[in-house]
């Protein structure tokens, strides 16, 4: 008997239809098994022999704006809370002594323009590029990232939108560095960010740019870290009103502070969890450092604030802080991205710490 047209179309069909029809049920099982295995994986983590994996875990998972529900589904928050309560860092209750740092811009300081280059802790060759910075690996246990030394602290800025709004898009890293025609920048202060879905359109706490109060009330009291009109990093908790007093020209909030007048903060535990840092400080001389940790990647799971503060203290900080992290963490340099920990694209944000060209 001949087939028909018909015939043969109708059994193409029916292949086709089975194919679907075993992918999808293929494709369902691995899907199951994959969230199975997760969750077992990590109820393990959660509630397996190993209490210090469990800490770590849940400091970090706690820091990030989606990861926290992973401990939330394991774990009461009477026992969360007691986990962080176990892996924190401690809170200053001073601020910057502005008189401690010689900066070339203050009055008091001795030394001549051939001293902007000065020793650094890895490198003797300081400055082979004549461009005033120098970019150092940094490693650890679970961490590698890269310490930017800025030998002009006059050249450090922050860069900030045209105007804020929740719905209007922030800028990533590299296009704030291109609108401020800048060499160089990391990533700034804190976001609203709900959820991990905030545009980056509009900033939380306190934000100088320019010698302007950008965002904030000045009657309000603000984690402040950014510099002043003599190039002096100010790392505190102060109001606004204050910032402006002693002249405080670009600043951004996060926290915690990590080094204030050469004492470094105290951290139970760990001091928190593993994910991708920034930070930033400045060295008696007025070097400032700015520091990013890759983290969430196979070669670099992140750092602790404890790690922040052992790097800080390694290249000569009198004064540092921790600044937004997470995928925000990154840095730019020489029109490229040199540290990133964003899978996703570059994040968006409202703040960025850039460097001006010499």
């Amino acid at each position: 008997m001949k087939r028909t047209k018909k015939g043969n179309g109708n059994k193409v069909l029916s292949r086709i239809g089975r194919f679907i029809g075993r992918f999808f049920i293929w494709f369902g099982a691995t899907l199951l098994i994959l969230i199975a295995g997760l969750y077992v994986f990590l109820y393990f983590v959660n509630k397996g022999p190993s209490r210090r994996v469990r800490d770590l875990f849940v400091a970090s998972a706690k820091e990030s704006s989606v990861g926290g529900v992973m401990a939330d589904i394991y774990l009461s928050q009477e026992e969360i809370d007691e986990i962080l309560a176990k892996n924190n860092t401690s809170e200053f209750e001073e601020i910057t002594d502005i008189a401690l740092i010689k900066t070339r811009a203050s009055a008091d300081y001795e030394g001549s323009e051939s001293d902007i280059v000065s020793e650094t802790v890895s490198n003797p060759d300081i400055d082979p590029d004549g461009d005033g910075i120098d970019i150092f690996e940094v490693h650890g246990d679970t961490y590698k990232g890269k310490m930017m030394v800025v030998y002009d602290p006059s050249r450090v800025k922050v860069a900030t939108l045209d105007y804020y709004d929740y719905d209007a898009p922030g800028l990533t890293l590299m296009k704030f560095v291109e609108k401020y025609d800048c060499v160089a920048g990391i990533n700034g202060g804190k976001y609203d960010d709900e959820i991990g879905m905030g545009s980056g359109g509009m900033p939380e706490g306190v934000v100088f740019s320019e010698g302007v109060l950008r965002f904030g009330d000045p009657a309000s009291s603000y984690d402040v870290y950014g510099f002043t009109n003599d190039n002096v990093l100010v790392v505190g908790r102060m109001t606004a009103g204050y910032a402006q007093s002693i002249g405080v020209r670009d600043a951004v909030s996060f926290g915690p502070a990590l080094i204030v007048n050469g004492k470094s903060a105290k951290y139970s535990g760990s001091g928190s969890g593993l994910n991708p840092r920034s930070a930033i400080g400045q060295r008696e001389n007025g070097d400032v450092l700015l520091l990013v940790i890759e983290g969430r990647q196979p070669s670099s799971l992140g750092a602790t604030m404890s790690d922040l503060i052992e790097i800080m203290e390694e290249y000569g900080a009198v004064n540092a802080a921790n600044l937004d992290g997470g995928m925000s963490s990154s840095m730019v340099y020489n029109n490229e991205e040199v540290v990133s920990s964003c899978t996703l694209g570059s994040r968006a944000m409202p703040t960025a710490f850039v460097v001006e060209k010499r």
